[in-house]
Protein backbone atom coordinates (compact mmCIF):
# COMPACT_ATOMS: atom_id res chain seq x y z
CA UNK A 1 0.00 0.00 0.00
CA UNK A 2 1.38 3.92 -0.50
CA UNK A 3 1.84 5.47 2.80
CA UNK A 4 -0.96 8.37 1.88
CA UNK A 5 -3.29 5.40 1.22
CA UNK A 6 -2.58 3.76 4.54
CA UNK A 7 -3.08 7.14 6.54
CA UNK A 8 -6.57 7.63 5.50
CA UNK A 9 -7.19 3.94 6.18
CA UNK A 10 -5.54 5.15 9.47
CA UNK A 11 -7.60 7.94 10.44
CA UNK A 12 -10.79 5.96 8.59
CA UNK A 13 -10.23 2.93 11.36
CA UNK A 14 -10.14 5.74 14.39
CA UNK A 15 -13.05 7.86 12.73
CA UNK A 16 -15.28 4.69 12.58
CA UNK A 17 -14.08 3.72 16.41
CA UNK A 18 -14.50 6.92 17.42
CA UNK A 19 -18.18 7.17 16.28
CA UNK A 20 -19.06 4.14 17.69
CA UNK A 21 -17.70 4.07 21.25
CA UNK A 22 -19.57 7.42 20.55
CA UNK A 23 -22.77 6.70 19.72
CA UNK A 24 -22.67 4.58 23.41
CA UNK A 25 -21.90 7.31 25.08
CA UNK A 26 -23.70 9.49 23.46
CA UNK A 27 -21.28 12.34 23.23
CA UNK A 28 -18.87 13.50 20.04
CA UNK A 29 -15.08 12.91 20.76
CA UNK A 30 -12.24 15.45 19.31
CA UNK A 31 -11.12 12.88 17.01
CA UNK A 32 -14.28 12.88 15.29
CA UNK A 33 -14.62 16.75 15.37
CA UNK A 34 -11.19 16.92 13.90
CA UNK A 35 -12.13 14.35 11.05
CA UNK A 36 -15.36 16.16 10.35
CA UNK A 37 -13.63 19.48 10.15
CA UNK A 38 -10.74 18.05 7.70
CA UNK A 39 -13.53 17.06 5.59
CA UNK A 40 -14.94 20.25 5.51
CA UNK A 41 -12.07 21.78 4.62
CA UNK A 42 -11.01 19.45 1.76
CA UNK A 43 -14.97 19.61 0.09
CA UNK A 44 -14.29 23.28 0.65
CA UNK A 45 -10.81 23.08 -1.04
CA UNK A 46 -12.31 21.09 -4.11
CA UNK A 47 -15.25 23.44 -4.54
CA UNK A 48 -12.85 26.69 -4.59
CA UNK A 49 -10.70 24.25 -7.21
CA UNK A 50 -13.87 23.49 -9.40
CA UNK A 51 -15.06 26.97 -9.17
CA UNK A 52 -11.64 28.57 -9.80
CA UNK A 53 -11.33 26.24 -13.43
CA UNK A 54 -14.82 26.71 -14.67
CA UNK A 55 -14.31 30.64 -14.24
CA UNK A 56 -11.25 30.70 -15.82
CA UNK A 57 -12.53 28.64 -19.07
CA UNK A 58 -15.00 30.77 -19.00
CA UNK A 59 -12.99 34.08 -19.47
CA UNK A 60 -11.30 32.73 -22.18
CA UNK A 61 -13.75 32.01 -24.17
CA UNK A 62 -14.06 33.96 -27.47
CA UNK A 63 -17.55 34.66 -28.31
CA UNK A 64 -17.23 37.35 -30.68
Amino acid sequence: MTPMKDTWQYYWIRFTASAQKDSERGEVSATTVVMAAALIALAIAVGATITSRVTSKANSLDLG
